[in-house]
């Protein structure tokens, strides 16, 4: 019997529902404002110049750090 498909993945990562629920909506947020602001950017170039990789490099970073945080928990070396 397969496992719950709304909490398996979130306990592959070390996080409840909610948690995974509330990371997962931050990062698609971000992304979503993140897009619109390259778009602004295509059409005027004087606009949103830094937006867009500013938005990739946070969620670059939180995610970075996010899964360095699971691997340890998963693996600690003691």
């Amino acid at each position: 019997m397969a496992g719950n498909p709304f909490t398996s993945h979130p306990k592959e990562v070390g996080e409840s529902y909610g948690e995974h629920f509330g990371h997962a909506a931050w990062f698609g947020v971000r992304m979503i404002g993140g897009g619109i602001a390259c778009l602004i950017h295509a059409v005027f170039p004087f606009l949103c110049v830094g937006t867009g990789s500013g938005t990739m490099d946070r969620v670059h970073s939180k995610l970075h750090g996010r899964t360095e945080k699971a691997n340890w928990e998963r693996h600690p070396i003691i």
